[in-house]
């Protein structure tokens, strides 16, 4: 049993927000359904919905309070919900008081600094920010102190091996250079103490990226995890949101087919070698139609690519023509498994080896 703050989870796994329309309400409903924390998320939820490409904020705003319902009603009462909002997002306010109206669980907010998420969530549900070390641990904890008198319900720590975008510089992460999970666990540990003195509560700590194995997650747990995020592993499930040919394209890959590709958001990201990533290489850019003008960092003129519309091919089932990003483990999947399976099979070695 793991308490955050207020509010019960019965297993220590978050399943971590994977965009666009990877990790929508079927996903996370079922997630939630076993115990653990489903996580929906804020990149594009409505772009399969009418009149997306004429309104997306409105209707990204509407498909995430969409997605919320329809995933508590599909865990019946269990687990958590939570909505994964990118700092990155030309509109994050927008899509941050939507998961709270929306009546979430928790904002888990990363790809950049949520230094202003309090502002419009503090107190109305959790409130995690996404870190890759103890220095941006301490900084967030310090600006949300200063600014807003609060501190983080929860953090969860994305290391080096984990998919999407990564807060690590590619010449680091290349040379294998990056600290483990292990010390940016023990970093993020002390940084947060003199806040939980202050504050008079604890602040659990999760942690993703390569978690394989429920040796891995026992072993994080002994060194002060409260869980960990897993996001990869539920791409191969019936209940995950992708088109089967996303899931295939996962199930199939080789370690050889999963490579560091730089995001037009800045960041480094691993995803799989298609004839996307290729063309982007040879090319250095692919011409937008329409911009959906949804990143912060990302602008026509000089975007090497929408990495919007790179996401909503793939998911949408034309996985040659846009992004896949995948965590180090993509690999080591081989087959499809309901959600419940992939879980207890974490959950019982996990307690096989605590």
């Amino acid at each position: 049993m793991i308490q955050i703050q207020d509010r019960i989870m019965k297993l220590p796994i978050i399943q971590g927000g994977m965009g666009v329309g990877i990790s929508l309400s079927s996903l996370a409903g079922h997630v939630a359904k076993c115990g653990a924390m489903g996580v929906i998320s804020a990149a594009h939820p409505g772009y399969n919905y009418e009149g997306f490409r004429k309104n997306p904020v409105a209707i990204n705003c509407q498909a995430i309070k969409d997605h919320i319902q329809r995933a508590k009603e599909i865990a019946k009462g269990n687990g958590l919900i939570g909505v994964n909002i990118m700092v990155a997002s030309r509109d994050y306010e927008k899509f941050v008081k939507a998961s709270v109206d929306g009546g979430c669980d928790a904002i888990i907010s990363g790809a950049g600094l949520p230094l202003d998420l309090p502002k419009w969530a503090k107190g109305k549900t959790l409130l995690a920010p996404i870190v890759s070390s103890g220095k941006a641990a301490r900084l967030i904890a310090r600006v949300w102190d200063k600014r807003y008198q609060y501190t983080p319900d929860f953090v969860v720590i994305e290391g080096s091996e984990a998919g999407g975008h990564l807060g690590f510089k590619k010449e680091d992460l290349l040379a294998h250079t990056c600290q483990t999970l292990t010390e940016i666990l023990s970093d993020v540990k002390k940084e947060l103490k003199v806040w939980e003195e202050k504050y008079k509560k604890t602040i659990p700590v999760f942690v993703a990226g390569g978690i394989d194995s429920g040796k891995k997650i026992a072993e994080l747990v002994k060194q002060g995890a409260a869980g960990v995020q897993i996001a990869t592993p539920f791409i191969a499930t019936y209940e995950c949101d992708a088109a089967q040919e996303f899931k295939d394209m996962v199930i199939q890959c080789t370690e050889d087919d999963i490579e560091l590709v730089t995001s037009p958001a800045g960041m480094p990201g691993r995803a799989i070698v298609n004839d996307f990533v290729k063309k982007t290489r040879q090319t250095g850019n692919i011409c937008m139609k329409k911009c959906l003008e949804c990143m912060i960092p990302c602008t026509p003129e000089n975007t090497p690519y929408c990495i919007s519309e790179a996401l909503i091919q793939s998911v949408k089932g034309n996985v040659q023509n846009g992004l896949i990003f995948v965590g180090s483990q993509a690999a080591r999947i081989h087959d499809m498994k309901h959600v419940e399976e992939v879980i207890q099979e974490y959950m019982e070695e996990m307690e096989e080896n605590l």
